[in-house]
């Protein structure tokens, strides 16, 4: 590592560092690149795993982010805050009841609550899956050399053999860019029963070739995460109405992404024009939005996936249920979804539509 590994990285490094003097002083989307359209098309086909053109996939975002402010709209009444959705926001932003102080004992406290939603759920996914995986799940923050501010939480899958717990990982350096209502969408969404749940289940599959116990489909895995802080609301969770926002916020922020995503890679979208969209429509802070709006100019397409997936999960199960009526079964629903390792969405939906024609 010390005498191959380290001084390939350092060539890199100084690489990248001469090259940024020939870069544009504003950062341009793909559609600014040769065969740059292609390019994302390709990019869009192999992040959703679908045939969804940009113009297809912007207008499902701003059709969803319209969606989703009507009810934050009705949740913000409902709390009793009086001003404009714009106003609730910047309430969000700068109220410090919402935040954990930016020191040792904060960030242990916003661990301690991570964990108490990710024990509760746990308790209860019996009622929602007829097989669970072995592998534990513990939470934990970023370490220092790779943490970021405003950097989003994620997870890392356990060993295979069980002898390493998955791990909830969080960015805590600024305590200000994780607000307190969205740690409960977030933990059910990397831990139980999203990314942990699916990933490890994956992981235990016997029989099969190996790479499926590996692989991971973004639409599938990222649609699956979001869909299941949906589930969770339908199951009773988000007691809390600020957390409810929160899991508006959450949802709100993969629609914003289907609109910004295209915008900047197919419309030709400057960094501003971005900013401005995702601030108008969101209650994260300002630091999260920043570190998101880079992401997406470097990364194109793969913010796309979250949304496109959790919808078509949605449109399947609504067929499911729709089909079978008083024979359908959440459980097996549930197990069926997460029950064959990563699929890429057409695989799924012919998946489901078997299972339907069988029952």
């Amino acid at each position: 590592m010390t005498t191959k590994m380290k001084p390939a990285y350092d060539r890199l490094g100084a690489w990248l560092t001469a090259d940024r003097e020939q870069s544009a002083a504003e950062a341009k989307g793909a559609g600014a690149l040769p065969d740059g359209a292609a390019y994302y098309n390709a990019m869009l086909r192999l992040q959703t795993t679908t045939d969804l053109t940009a113009d297809q996939i912007h207008e499902l975002g701003l059709a969803e982010v319209t969606r989703i402010r009507a009810e934050m709209e009705t949740l913000k009444a409902s709390i009793g805050f009086k001003g404009r959705l714009e106003d609730f926001f910047a309430f969000l932003k700068s109220d410090d009841r919402f935040y954990v102080p930016n020191d040792d004992a904060g960030r242990a406290r916003y661990l301690t609550l991570a964990e108490g939603y990710l024990a509760a759920m746990k308790a209860r996914l019996p009622e929602q899956f007829g097989r669970l995986p072995k592998s534990d799940l513990i939470v934990k923050r970023v370490e220092p050399y790779r943490e970021e501010p405003g950097g989003a939480a994620h997870y890392n899958s356990g060993a295979v053999d069980g002898s390493r717990p998955g791990v909830f990982y969080v960015h805590l350096s600024d305590t200000r860019a994780t607000p307190l209502y969205e740690i409960e969408g977030t933990a059910y969404h990397e831990g139980w029963p999203g990314h942990h749940m699916q990933i490890s289940l994956a992981q235990e599959m016997i029989g099969i070739p190996a790479f499926r116990t590996q692989y991971g489909y973004g639409a599938y895995v990222e649609g699956w995460g979001l869909y299941v802080e949906r589930l969770a609301k339908e199951m009773g969770f988000y007691s809390d109405p600020y957390s409810d926002f929160g899991r508006l916020g959450r949802e709100i922020w993969r629609a914003i992404r289907l609109v910004v995503d295209t915008g900047i890679h197919a419309k030709g979208w400057s960094e501003a024009q971005a900013t401005q969209f995702y601030t108008a429509n969101s209650p994260q802070p300002a630091g999260k939005i920043k570190s998101e709006i880079r992401r997406y100019f470097v990364n194109p397409g793969q913010a796309t996936s979250y949304k496109v997936g959790m919808v078509r999960i949605l449109e399947l199960r609504a067929h499911a249920r729709k089909a079978l009526g008083t024979k359908y079964d959440q459980r097996g629903f549930h197990d069926l979804v997460v029950g064959a390792g990563s699929l890429p969405l057409p695989v799924l939906e012919t998946r489901v539509k078997r299972w339907v024609e069988r029952a």
